[in-house]
């Protein structure tokens, strides 16, 4: 970049003007290479395991006019800014820590700039490998199925291991206990070693992968990892079988006839896995007399005991296990065939496909993928990416889907194909699963409950429904039985195959009786698992009882103008069974009543309206009318019975108003009339006993007694006392001829004539305490009046004063009582 400024230079007078151009250009890194550490950062490389805080570069570059520089760096949007730059002096420091497995190169963009001009350019800095990754077993957990009978130094399993690092830090090779191939990590039996299930059902292998080594932080390590393969020695037929609980012992009895058996052998097969069918034989010992079944081992008695020659007899018995043999012809194959129980759980190994894949060929062109076609997410190959061969396992991904009531075998496609080569060879094999039956389901009905209806008095046996179930499961599993219980199933029993309900052979149902049953019935397999449905029975009434007349209502008196009710009664449970119509079927004299085919209602004709009309219409004085009434049901067939009823006619009485109106209507019924006044005689005395009651307790509750309060009273005055003396010194002691000293002192002291003592006056009485009620007082009532003696003398003073003083004593008395 140039820049050109301009310089002017004024002459002053004007005579003269000079113009100076200057150019400007821009600074630039220095170039020095691959391998340099300075410059401009171009084809510059770092290792992994670089420390964080080193100084790993310097840019450095030149302006052209020789100004001063400084330097930056920057990096694209949304990336990691992996070096620092130090603008003056152009160190570079690395400030994250890097990793090529993740990241092998980092574009950067770095700048320098006189502070007029500024150059930016686009480097790329690539990150170099360190020895710093382990190497990683493929398909964990290693799970390796081995036949017992494996021969010795054959190849049974493939171990994988990669590394992420380049060149000799990225190569694997292994090692472990058992013989392994290093390169191709081909795991062998030893020569010479060979497998027994019955010893040792399971080996645990440990497999070292270790790298090539090399640099990591200066010095030279080597990388190496472990892990653990499983060996699972499945079983063969390479056991005898041996007997169970022996030596074995029987008897003959006197009594024991051909045919009987004496005892029984048994005997099991050395392999336990699969275990196969025993055949049982007798050597010898028999002599004709003893026969063995080939296969439950029973011993039996082929003759009568008394042809028997000897006490004893000791028989040699021979046991051999039968099985079947496959023959795998040598070579590829391009079928492979299980049979396995359904619904197995997830993760399970088909341990039965023996599967091997291999390519001949080296390197790259010996990688190649497997792929399972077939039914979607049912099974899953492992392992998915092969180099030159591998055993090949197939794992139960989804459980449910293999039913053997919607598939009896599975069929899937096995597909090699090449990964890395133009041609992109490829292999097939068919994998066919035969499917074997559980019993997985429980037996359903057809439907959740069943409705069913019979007549009353059907006869015992007879069918009332027929209920289904299903259990889709094969053989006995799918055998389903019958059969019912509940409160309600007494009177009913079910086949116990077919599901047919009916009655038991006693039954008689009758609706009157009850017309409703619901029990359970149960649909159940050879396991024990069931389902359980609910049966709903419905017993259908019939006509089978004729109304009948209650003998009570067959005596009527009617009064002209009102009507007479007879009633019949029907026991059937249904309409219209139980309804009733009635009808006159005789009357004498005739066309005289009328009655109401559904109540029962009859009465006179209604030109009938006193009794001399009555009176004309027949000669019979008293009045009395026989009518014959039929009552008849509605059902089918319809049954109806008769009666004849007495009606003594008369005509009403004065009486009127509702209660008139009740006693006629109760002549015919005096125990309703008699009920009424009992009513009514209780309703009085309960009215009675309630008014008693309430002025009872009204009275006690005026009547109450208060709390007492205590009256402080003053202290009463000595009595007076009272002297008497004869008036005028006699001795006479009559009643009233007395005077007081007050009265002698008077006389004394007084010369005038003595005055006349007024009139005495009833004491005052102190007020009753609060708490008390009045109580009476004893009072004197009297009148005085003046007069003498015959001998001239007064008594009046003498009585009064008496008097006065006995009142006193009795008010004192009665005080004592209300006072404390």
């Amino acid at each position: 970049m140039i820049r050109a400024a301009w310089y002017t230079a004024g002459i002053v007078g004007g005579l003269s003007t000079v113009a100076m151009w200057q150019s400007d250009f821009a600074p630039y890194f220095y170039d020095n290479g691959a391998g340099s550490s300075n410059g401009n950062l171009g084809l510059f490389s770092i290792s992994e395991d670089t420390s964080v805080g080193t100084h790993v570069y310097t840019l450095n570059g030149s302006d052209p006019e020789g100004e001063p520089v400084t330097y930056g760096m920057t990096f694209d949007k949304g990336s990691k800014d992996y070096f620092s730059v130090e603008p003056k002096s152009g160190n570079v420091t690395l400030i994250q820590t890097l990793d090529r497995e993740v990241r092998d190169e980092i574009v950067a963009f770095v700048t320098i700039t006189d502070g007029r001009n500024k150059v930016v350019e686009n480097v790329r800095v690539f990150i170099t490998d360190a020895n710093d990754e382990k190497p990683e077993f493929l398909n964990l957990p290693l799970v390796v199925d081995v036949p017992e009978d494996a021969a010795s130094g054959s190849s049974i399993y493939r171990v994988q291991a990669v590394d992420r690092d380049l060149g000799s830090g990225g190569s694997v090779t292994y090692y472990l206990q058992f013989t392994i191939d290093g390169h191709s990590g081909a795991l062998r039996i030893r020569s010479g070693e060979s497998l027994d299930y019955e010893v040792s059902r399971t080996h645990f292998v440990t497999v070292v992968a270790k790298d090539g080594g090399g640099k990591y932080h200066g010095k030279y390590q080597v990388m190496t990892s472990t892990a653990i393969i499983t060996i699972n020695v499945l079983d063969t037929q390479d056991s005898p079988p041996v007997f169970v609980a022996t030596p074995y012992f029987g008897f003959v009895y006197e009594v024991s006839v051909p045919g009987s058996e004496i005892f029984t052998v048994s005997a099991k097969d050395g392999d336990q896995n699969n275990p196969n069918t025993m055949h049982y034989s007798i050597l010898s010992g028999s002599d004709g007399f003893f026969s063995i079944n080939s296969t439950s081992g029973c011993i039996s008695l082929t003759s009568f005991p008394v042809q028997l020659r000897n006490e004893l007899y000791e028989l040699q018995v021979k046991v051999v296990y039968i099985y079947d043999m496959n023959i795998t012809k040598n070579g590829p194959q391009n079928r492979f065939e299980l049979s396995m129980y359904e619904h197995p759980p997830e993760g399970e190994i088909l341990r039965g496909l023996k599967i091997t894949v291999n390519d001949s060929d080296q390197g790259a062109n010996a990688k190649f993928r497997l792929l399972l076609v077939g039914p979607s997410r049912v099974l899953r190959v492992v392992p998915q990416t092969v180099l030159n061969e591998a055993q090949v396992t197939i794992i139960v991904e989804n459980s449910s889907a293999i039913d053997y009531e919607k598939y009896q075998f599975l069929t899937f496609k096995l597909l090699a194909v090449e990964i890395n080569t133009p041609e992109r060879f490829s292999a097939t094999a068919e994998i066919v699963i035969n499917l074997l039956d559980t019993n997985d389901n429980i037996p359903k009905f057809s439907s959740e409950f069943y409705i069913a209806r019979i007549p009353e008095n059907s006869p015992g046996g007879s069918n009332l429904v027929s209920v289904t179930a299903t259990d889709p499961d094969s053989g006995l599993w799918g055998e389903v039985k019958y059969s019912i219980y509940g409160s309600g199933a007494d009177l009913f029993l079910i086949h116990a195959t077919s599901g047919i309900i009916y009655t038991q052979p006693w039954a008689s149902l009758d609706a009157e009786v009850k017309s409703k049953y619901n029990f359970y019935v149960k649909a159940e397999d050879t396991e024990g698992k069931y389902s359980l449905a609910e049966v709903f029975v419905t017993v259908l009434d019939q006509n089978d009882h004729p109304p009948e007349f209650n003998q009570n209502y067959l005596e009527k008196t009617m009064i002209i103008g009102a009507p007479v009710k007879i009633e019949a009664v029907d026991e059937d449970a249904e309409e219209p069974n139980n309804l009733i119509e009635y009808s006159i079927m005789k009357a004498d004299p005739d066309n005289i009543f009328d009655i109401n085919t559904s109540t029962g209602e009859i009465k006179l004709k209604p030109y009938i309206k006193s009794m001399e009309i009555v009176q004309n219409i027949t000669k019979q004085k008293d009045c009395r009318w026989s009518v014959v009434v039929q009552a008849r049901d509605r059902g089918s067939p319809s049954f109806s019975t008769t009666a004849v009823v007495k009606i003594d006619i008369t005509e009403a009485n004065g009486l009127k108003g509702p209660m008139a109106a009740f006693l006629m209507q109760s002549r015919d019924n005096p125990m309703k009339a008699l009920g009424l006044a009992i009513s009514i005689i209780t309703v009085i005395v309960l009215v009675t006993v309630m008014i008693s009651t309430i002025m009872y307790f009204r009275n006690t509750k005026s009547n109450r007694i208060t709390p007492a309060r205590h009256i402080i009273r003053r202290r009463p005055k000595e009595p007076r006392r009272w002297t008497f003396r004869p008036w005028f010194g006699r001795s006479d002691l009559s009643f009233g001829k007395f005077f007081t000293d007050d009265e002698t002192r008077d006389s004394t002291n007084n010369s005038s004539p003595r005055a006349k003592p007024p009139a005495p006056s009833a004491p005052v009485l102190p007020p009753p305490p609060p708490s008390e009620r009045l109580r009476s007082v004893p009072t004197v009532s009297g009148s005085l009046r003046s007069g003498q003696n015959k001998d001239g003398s007064g008594i009046s003073s003498a009585l009064v004063s008496e008097l006065k003083m006995r009142i006193e004593q009795k008010i004192n008395e009665a005080n004592q009582g209300y006072y404390y």
